[in-house]
């Protein structure tokens, strides 16, 4: 099969199969594209939800677009991308057409109850998943602590927690990469 027909249909199943948005397809794209087919390796995959998460517009669209760049630039993004969109797009129109008939039924009222704390853990899993792969112990776990008490308790910006994470990190490197050679003149001396 065509790889771009392959592509539009996984993304397209993942769309159609997932509640929650962008962070609860996380795990489903990782176990396609990562696990099962082995497109990318679990590294880029992280780093390509960090970026995906950096520029604006919806999450789940923009990590389809950045691993379908990835592995074949303009016509894998646009695979992917629509493949993701399609099934969202269909639904909601016609929840749109139908949905103020049907949303007083009880039966209705109560799959939408029972669906919420569902894609609470579709959304919890991936973030413990993520902590393992971005290597989170005891010894930095205050940096998600810190960022996400900021920007839920204060409502503070997620672009400024991202911005100052990154000018931390890199202070950081930077003092790592100055100590490192310090040490490595004294043993030289």
């Amino acid at each position: 099969m065509n790889f771009y027909i392959k592509a539009f249909l996984i993304f397209s199943r993942i769309g159609l199969f997932t509640i929650g948005g962008g962070y609860a397809m996380v795990p489903l794209i990782e176990a396609e594209v990562v696990d099962k087919r082995k497109w990318i390796s679990k590294e880029d995959f992280l780093d390509l939800m960090a970026l995906a998460q950096t520029v604006p517009g919806i999450f789940a669209v923009n990590i389809a677009i950045f691993i379908g760049y990835k592995l074949r630039k303009l016509r894998g993004a646009l695979a992917m991308a629509l493949g993701t969109i399609l099934p969202s797009f269909l639904i909601i129109l016609a929840i749109a057409l139908f949905f103020q008939q049907f949303k007083s039924y009880p039966a209705v009222e109560s799959i939408f109850k029972g669906i919420r704390p569902a894609v609470v853990a579709l959304i919890a899993a991936p973030t413990f998943k993520m902590a393992k792969t971005a290597r989170i112990n005891r010894y930095n776990i205050w940096i998600p602590v810190v960022s996400a008490g900021l920007i839920w308790l204060l409502d503070f910006s997620p672009v400024y927690v991202i911005i100052l994470s990154g000018l931390g990190g890199f202070i950081y490197g930077r003092w790592q990469a100055q100590h490192n050679n310090q040490q490595k003149g004294e043993m030289e001396q």
